[in-house]
């Protein structure tokens, strides 16, 4: 028997557009502590925790104390300016019509992502969050997951080495060609793609 369709996803560009929350939570620090951080590099470079970002512009010392007071901010200022990506929403209802379950997993905060996916009204079944990488790797296995999309070359490694099939969706910083390279099956250039390429995929296997 085939094992039961879980389907993650990663959050940021994958199903959701958080840049002008972020850039807007940026900013907010920038006022309060003085430190400079250019948002649109940020913005351009989506992927790792945002201690590894900050880690880029400040001394190591401070990334704790400016990592919080971000997150405040993001809950007041970043939460309202995410959006929904293109086809995000029948992407879940595709795993859903083929009685999957879906599971976020993500470098952001847990319940950051939470606020996130409640603000653009987009229920999954389960939120991991503060994983990358190898992280990534232990929740996809953890869960069960039997997919996993993600929209950067980092998370096609956690899907392999997850033992899913890795599909990649070019909305994120990363290149279709790049995301190909890095070895994902399915290269998509939008969710808007995702419930035929399930559909197909699924008829196929016989499940």
């Amino acid at each position: 028997m085939s094992p039961p369709l879980v389907v993650g996803f990663d959050l940021d560009m994958t199903l959701i557009d958080p840049r002008p929350g972020i850039r807007a939570s940026f900013e907010a620090l920038m006022a309060d502590t003085g430190v400079a951080i250019d948002a649109e590099i940020a913005i351009g470079r989506l992927g790792p925790p945002l201690e590894v970002e900050l880690a880029d512009w400040v001394d190591a010392s401070r990334v704790p104390d400016l990592a919080a007071q971000y997150r405040a901010h993001y809950r007041v200022v970043g939460v309202p300016g995410t959006t929904l990506l293109p086809g995000a929403r029948d992407a879940i209802a595709a795993v859903r019509a083929h009685r999957g379950r879906t599971l976020v997993v993500t470098a952001k905060e847990e319940r950051l992502a939470r606020a996130c996916l409640a603000h653009v009204d987009l229920p999954v079944d389960v939120v991991v969050g503060m994983r990358y990488g190898d992280g990534k790797v232990a929740a996809l296995r953890e869960h069960g997951a039997t997919v996993y999309v993600g929209d950067t070359v980092t998370d096609v490694a956690s899907g392999l080495a997850a033992h899913t099939t890795s599909v990649a969706v070019a909305t994120g910083p990363d290149s279709a060609a790049a995301l190909a390279a890095a070895g994902a099956e399915t290269v998509l250039y939008s969710l808007a793609e995702f419930p035929a390429w399930l559909h197909a995929r699924l008829q196929a296997n016989g499940s």
